[in-house]
């Protein structure tokens, strides 16, 4: 796996109120998912604070409401709007897409934050894998292929940023044949829900999940942010292959240990600054956007990128 530097890239767009790289206007929409709090709600605050339209998903109405009543009073912040989304309902996405196409109309870029995780820092529970693959892979893929129809075709590009882990990195993957399915150029989306998600989740049932390769830490979410990364390269090289050039970009973005819900508040960073890097991935100018690829955010300046 190629490893980069991304250090120009990011001292030069982190700064995204410069003019020469400004790319967008009040017009262009962004989807936030998870948006009522920690890095989902950083995202959105920071996109709108950008000039951004931005829409703001919770599963709880009363906490996305609050969270958008808190930029717009608070922050100043007009062009935030609130819809209820449980990404781990099929019913609630397809309500979801349907005011999307009545109210907007148009997308320009998706920022699939919202997941859940059910174990302690130091715990490895799979009691909830289902819980977990539905809301963190299931979720954001069906979410993702209702919304493709409705991205914007322009010179600008779309751009969908998936909020992943390097606990799904298949570097942690201890199974040979798992991985060297993964890593090729052939993988399909059938391979990965049959091969990773359901067989899992089988093993899960039947109490054999241990000692079979999967990842050891957090093995649930592991396992579906795995998923989701090779997903995203699936979907990155379908889009690539349909269009004949770059005009939705995919991608994957690990904000790192931040201080959020999920880590209990532990961490090396907030949620605020795992945030800037994942806005600026999102705002990147369109001649330095790039599709398939896996972006860390790290406690010194600039990033890191490999191919999913």
């Amino acid at each position: 796996m190629e490893v980069k530097e991304l250090n120009p890239i990011f001292h030069t767009h982190l700064d995204t109120t410069s003019s020469a790289c400004r790319w967008w206007s009040k017009e262009t929409v962004a989807v936030v998912t998870g948006g009522n709090k920690g890095i989902g709600f950083a995202v959105a605050k920071q996109l709108a604070e950008q000039g951004l339209t931005v829409i703001l998903t919770a599963r709880d109405v009363g906490r996305g409401e609050q969270a958008v009543e808190t930029l717009r009073s608070r922050f100043g912040l007009r062009h935030v709007n609130f819809r209820q989304l449980d990404v781990s309902d099929p019913c609630s996405i397809a309500a979801f897409v349907s005011q999307f196409r009545r109210d907007f109309g148009l997308l320009d870029i998706l920022v699939n934050n919202a997941a859940v995780s059910f174990n302690e820092i130091n715990e490895n529970s799979v009691k909830h894998a289902e819980k977990v693959m539905r809301t963190n892979f299931y979720g954001p893929k069906l979410l993702i292929e209702a919304l493709l129809p409705f991205f914007r075709r322009s010179p600008s590009r779309g751009r969908i940023l998936n909020l992943s882990s390097r606990l799904g990195s298949l570097t942690r993957v201890g199974n040979p044949r798992l991985k060297a399915m993964l890593e090729s150029d052939a993988l399909t989306e059938e391979q990965i829900e049959e091969e990773v998600v359901r067989k899992f989740l089988i093993a899960v049932k039947e109490g054999t999940w241990e000692g079979k390769g999967w990842p050891a830490h957090w093995t649930d979410y592991a396992v579906s942010k795995l998923a989701l990364n090779a997903y995203s390269r699936v979907l990155a090289r379908r889009l690539r292959a349909a269009g004949g050039k770059l005009t939705i970009s995919v991608n994957c973005f690990c904000p790192g240990f931040t201080q959020t819900s999920m880590t209990r508040g532990r961490g090396t960073h907030s949620a605020d600054d795992a945030a800037r890097y994942g806005v600026a991935l999102a705002l990147l100018p369109p001649d330095l956007l790039t599709t398939g690829n896996f972006y860390v955010a790290v406690t010194g300046p600039g990033g890191v990128s490999s191919k999913l």
